[in-house]
């Protein structure tokens, strides 16, 4: 294997065992509570804190180490996560297991942030999208698959053995980063010098693009489960199955989503509001029936994967100057949408019910769309 594919690949499983650890405890969350003796709300603490942290730390971490050698980085990342993990598995006390939980996250954007930077730096310049696809199909997959995987381990073994399932996959990458990752020199630039970039209108138009286009499909996505089951009917395993084809889709996304930035950026990005807008419409229109529903399911999940390439995208082709800070605020930012749009939603099902999410999430990406287009108009931009 080429030596920078190598590196690509330790890194995608890098992202894909971080990932894990932070969103696989979506479907664990009962067995949390009942673990720790506490409420499903509190157990929920699990996974709000570790994205609020996220959030918080993303803004400053990844500039913070840019200065440092890679390699040393990456250990340093994947040794806080291996040895967390493994005593939040063990504790009994929910706060701890929750500092356990908390730590981790300080960290999380440094490794994730750092290896789309990294991806981009040890190739050619025209292969620099497809490279960082790769990571981020990375954090698709980890964020889809790590769920179920998690959630099988939890229903048979208990939860000690879904914690332990992510100590072991960040261990694994810990040892290969050990073995096989060459040493990277960091950038001197200093934290002042990268963080200039957030003063351009460009930079600033697109922070509020990406957070709006994350609302938009959050706003969608986050009751999925409650609206599948109660207008379309599809429960249990169907659910998990139909959900997985989203994943999968996705994950498809983010490879077609770099060749297609790399065709022409200016329409896949404007497009991708308006598609996604599209199916979301008619999801709302055939939610009664199974298969149609289905199908607009997978076409979503596609488009998913294109828009993650796009967010991140948008970011760096603000700041190229500042390619740490850049993808730190496109996973600050990514999360500061993930909670507007998951509110948003809780508001409209308490409200009005469950199936008008979409037309909300619709009005949120039509938001969105003109903030892009003022970004590529004014700024001339792609």
């Amino acid at each position: 294997m080429d030596k920078n594919n190598l590196i690509i690949y330790i890194m995608v499983l890098g992202t894909f065992g971080i990932l894990s650890t932070e969103m696989g405890v979506v479907g664990i969350l009962p067995q949390i509570a009942e673990y720790f003796n506490v409420s499903i709300t509190q157990a929920g603490l699990f996974v709000s804190m570790f994205a609020l942290t996220i959030a918080i730390f993303a803004i400053f971490m990844p500039v913070i180490f840019s200065k440092y050698e890679r390699k040393k980085t990456f250990i340093l990342v994947l040794t806080v996560f291996t040895v967390f993990t493994a005593i939040g598995a063990f504790v009994k006390d929910f706060n701890i297991a929750l500092i356990c939980r908390i730590i981790p996250a300080m960290f999380h954007p440094i490794y994730c942030s750092l290896s789309m930077t990294v991806a981009a730096e040890i190739v050619d310049p025209d292969k620099a999208q497809d490279a960082v696809s790769k990571v981020i199909m990375g954090v698709s997959a980890g964020m889809i698959i790590g769920v179920p995987i998690t959630t099988f381990l939890a229903s048979h073994l208990g939860y000690q053995y879904a914690m332990l399932w992510f100590t072991t996959i960040n261990f694994i990458v810990l040892i290969l980063t050990i073995l096989f990752f060459p040493k990277i020199p960091g950038k001197e630039d200093s934290y002042l010098s990268q963080i200039s970039a957030a003063k351009t209108g460009v930079f600033l138009i697109s922070v509020l693009g990406v957070i709006f286009l994350n609302a938009g499909m959050y706003t969608g996505y986050s009751y999925i489960s409650e609206f599948l089951n109660v207008l379309t009917h599809i429960v249990g395993t169907n659910l998990s199955i139909v959900l997985l084809l989203y994943g999968v889709a996705s994950i498809i996304g983010n490879w077609l989503g770099a060749k297609l930035l790399d065709r022409d950026s200016r329409k896949i990005i404007l497009a991708s509001p308006i598609v996604v807008s599209i199916i979301l419409f008619g999801i709302f229109t055939v939610s009664s029936q199974t298969i149609p529903t289905v199908i607009f399911m997978v076409f979503w999940g596609l488009f998913a994967g294109i828009i993650n390439d796009i967010s991140q995208y948008l970011m760096v082709s603000a700041a190229p100057q500042a390619p740490e800070f850049a993808n730190g605020i496109f996973l600050s930012m990514g999360n500061v949408g993930v909670t507007i749009g998951t509110t948003i939603a809780g508001f409209v099902v308490a409200g009005i019910g469950v199936r008008y999410v979409m037309l909300f999430a619709i009005l949120v990406l039509v938001f969105d769309l003109i903030l892009l287009f003022t970004r590529t108009q004014k700024y001339n931009i792609d």
